[in-house]
């Protein structure tokens, strides 16, 4: 079980939580937010992401980690303006924050 700020993922379940409310993701969403909760606090490159989630080491389209990070982003209530949970580092990746921004 991975718990950060207040988004709990457990991986042999595959169930998702925000406070007490489940949150169903889709499986490419899901193990997306488990690569991402999993490695909290650290950068995971695009490149990480694309292996691990879409298990390929090129890109089937510059949109495909975006579009699904939206969805993850809406589902957790993650504003993308304003994001405190998935940040993205330009140029870098994107980290889940161990916690929000002060």
């Amino acid at each position: 079980m991975f718990e950060v700020q207040d988004v709990r993922v457990d991986p042999d379940s595959r169930r998702a939580w925000r406070g007490q409310e489940e949150v169903v993701f889709s499986r490419k969403e899901f193990d997306l937010v488990q690569a991402l909760i999993s490695r909290a606090g650290d950068i995971v490159t695009r490149d990480e992401l694309m292996r691990d989630v879409w298990h390929t080491t090129f890109w089937t389209s510059s949109k495909t980690i975006d579009v699904h990070l939206g969805w993850v982003r809406r589902k957790l209530g993650d504003d993308s303006r304003r994001p405190h949970l998935i940040t993205t580092i330009r140029g870098k990746g994107l980290r889940f924050e161990t916690r929000p921004p002060a």
